[in-house]
């Protein structure tokens, strides 16, 4: 029997109501969590929460440095410190990405494995187990996709979406340029939006939309900055703020090129690291993975309808992303990313009533905890909170971040108020 989501009840693992609640909570604790952090970060911090928003023009036109020219032009103006202006960007956008989360999950229907794709540590928990990763970048593209996919719904017109992809998403390349990874995402959410246009009009639609952004990720990533423009960037940190253009913002010239991203991560290669991150993978993404692999799309979308479920061309959608772990180090936060924009997508299709989820049989394989309640909740809590990848590829996988960020969260309050 195959049934839509909004249309189960008794096999929810919590109604609607206490999901809202307890998802709330859930949020309100992160923020508070991620809050603090940042504002510690700001104080001593010398990581890339830091150093990514320290990237400027000051140089000249380089990758990422939008954000970091804002926040460089503010300090100036307003002689400010930069940091702490970072901080003021960093708490908003955090908070700004908690809130857009809880209006897209809200009013859910819920069964345990949608519960465990929610809380899964890789997703919503893992900036704050992993405060490097905390309030970086990509942040501002997680708030560009679910606005998108907020738009790519029925209730507006079918053309915004195309309008906020030609004008909007190149600003948001600007910000993170491997946003261009995950345009196979967005693409597919149009196709979808578009499936009643004629093949030939809605790919034209398509190609012409992204070409913007394309052509500027292509001028980013072909024109990386040189010796003489990095020593100017760091100059400028140096002389208006008394910053070290460190970590991110040292790498831009380490890692200045694409040949040179692929040589430096290549030499980290081990066989246990090609071990490990497979299995969080699976474990990570496990509870999604089971959920596309019992829905299909209702509709005969371009090449969705040669496949009988929506697992297989998800996995091409994202088949862009190898390359991200082939150039980048941080390889738990590029799960992260990957995560974030998989559970969105299946998440939007899902709300909009475009899938048909065979829940029977999901409901077979989860039967097991039926009438074992007090494991089911001991299963949650370690699933949820026992675990989560390191943020460098070479680091082993974390222990009960559900333990550590509190522990460690007060441990550095109490230092912070002894020593003022």
């Amino acid at each position: 029997m195959t049934a839509n989501f909004y249309l189960i009840k008794k096999q929810t693992l919590m109604n609607i109501r206490k999901f809202n609640n307890y998802f709330f909570i859930y949020l309100s604790l992160l923020f508070l969590f991620g809050i603090f952090w940042l504002h510690t970060k700001h104080m001593v911090g010398n990581d890339s929460t830091i150093s990514e928003w320290f990237i400027n023009y000051q140089g000249g036109f380089i990758k990422r440095g939008l954000i970091g020219e804002i926040c460089f032009q503010i300090a100036k103006y307003f002689d400010l410190s930069l940091r702490f202006v970072i901080f003021l960007f960093q708490s908003f956008i955090y908070s700004f990405f908690l809130i857009l989360i809880y209006r897209f999950f809200r009013n859910i229907s819920t069964n345990l494995i949608v519960i465990l794709s929610i809380f899964t540590p890789i997703f919503l928990l893992y900036p704050v187990a992993e405060v490097e990763v905390l309030a970086r970048k990509e942040t501002f593209v997680f708030i560009a996709f679910l606005i998108f996919l907020n738009i790519s719904n029925s209730n507006y017109s079918s053309n915004l979406p195309l309008y906020y992809v030609f004008f909007i998403l190149p600003i948001f390349c600007l910000i993170w340029e491997p946003v261009v990874f995950f345009f196979p995402l967005m693409a597919s959410v149009l196709i979808i939006r578009l499936r009643n246009d004629q093949l030939i009009k809605l790919l034209s639609k398509i190609i012409v939309c992204f070409i913007p952004a394309l052509v500027l990720s292509v001028i980013i990533v072909t024109n990386p900055i040189t010796p003489e423009n990095h020593l100017i960037l760091a100059n400028s940190l140096k002389e208006n703020f008394g910053e070290d253009c460190y970590m991110s913002c040292g790498m831009l010239l380490s890692r200045a090129s694409i040949i040179s991203q692929f040589d430096q991560n290549s030499d980290s290669f081990t066989i246990e690291i090609f071990i490990r991150y497979p299995l969080i993978i699976l474990i990570g993404f496990g509870p999604i993975f089971l959920l596309s692999l019992n829905s299909k799309l209702k509709t005969k979308a371009l090449f969705f309808k040669y496949f009988k479920n929506l697992f297989y061309p998800m996995l091409i959608i994202l088949s862009p992303i190898l390359i991200l772990f082939a150039a980048m180090g941080d390889w738990g936060r590029i799960v992260n990313i990957s995560y974030t924009f998989t559970i969105l997508f299946y998440f939007y299709l899902f709300k909009n009533n475009l899938l048909e989820v065979n829940l029977d049989k999901i409901t077979k394989k989860m039967s097991f905890f039926d009438n074992k309640k007090p494991l089911l909740i001991l299963c949650f809590i370690i699933y949820a909170f026992g675990w989560n990848p390191k943020t460098v590829l070479t680091g082993d996988v974390a222990s009960f971040p559900g333990y550590r960020i509190p522990y460690k969260s007060i441990k550095m309050l109490y230092y912070q108020i002894n020593n003022n």
